[in-house]
């Protein structure tokens, strides 16, 4: 799974969150490809809820 999929299925905006906060989003991206999703999940549990909130995927 690419670091782009995830953030959709976490209904994060992947450019908004890439456009606005790219230091974070890079490290994370980075991250992302070193562990299982739901590693990843658990250790960025509540910052990715503050995540989702500043860049919520709109439902088009």
């Amino acid at each position: 799974m690419e670091f782009e999929e995830y953030l959709k299925q976490k209904k994060i905006d992947a450019i908004a969150f890439k456009n606005a906060d790219n230091p974070r989003f890079l490290e994370w991206s980075e991250l992302f490809k070193t562990m299982h999703p739901e590693s990843f999940t658990a250790q960025k549990k509540f910052l990715i809820n503050d995540i989702r909130r500043r860049y919520l995927l709109s439902d088009l």
